[in-house]
């Protein structure tokens, strides 16, 4: 298997529980395989998940997912116990490893400041994307929307892009792709359907 030369392309995807940033990284992964790139999505959480699996008894699966059991492993017990800085420094000795293999690297659950400006220290090509939905029905507790990990970047505005997940899935998908066309592909876009905060 042949390595890498060149760092990777790296989109950080941040917002809220069910704001669409998986389905931003699966539009990512079909414009790589279009374009024959090499492609992986990394996630902070996949460290908690597996202390989740073998301190509960929950199966890996998004259906019996114990949301909140996740977030106090995250935050009151990771973050705030043991190391504020625990998941960010994994995920960069872990881009570190897959820049070797792949082309494109996303990153799908930024949820903290330093989850997206450390990443940006230590590599040279990374770009971050909000993805913003409007309040409605949400399928998390009051207690949980309530928790640090849903509100840390409330406010923040130093993001690369947004995208605002207000209309179909298929405006949603258009969108994502305009974004990587026009920063991964290097293509013209001919709409403004996000928006470039750098711009600004």
């Amino acid at each position: 298997m042949d390595l890498k030369k060149e760092q990777p392309k790296i989109y950080i995807l941040s917002g809220k529980a069910r704001s669409g940033k998986d389905t931003v990284a699966k539009v990512i992964k079909t414009v790589c395989e279009e374009n024959n790139l090499k492609y992986i999505n990394l996630q902070y959480s996949s460290h908690i998940k597996e202390y989740a699996r073998r301190i509960s008894d929950w199966d890996g699966s998004d259906e019996t997912k114990p949301r909140t059991l996740l977030q106090q492993l995250g935050t009151e017990v990771i973050r705030q116990q043991i190391d504020e800085m625990f998941f960010v420094k994994r995920m960069i000795s872990d881009i570190k490893v897959y820049s070797n293999f792949f082309d494109v690297i996303t990153i799908s659950d930024a949820r903290y400041k330093e989850e997206i400006e450390l990443p940006k220290e230590h590599f040279k090509d990374v770009i971050s994307i909000s993805v913003i939905r409007p309040i409605g029905e949400s399928s998390l507790t009051e207690q949980q929307q309530q928790h640090l990990s849903e509100k840390a970047l409330d406010g923040y505005d130093k993001h690369d892009y947004v995208i605002n997940n207000n209309k179909e899935l298929s405006d949603l998908e258009t969108k994502t792709r305009e974004i990587i066309e026009s920063t991964l592909l290097l293509k013209e876009v001919k709409t403004g359907n996000y928006r470039e905060r750098k711009s600004e």
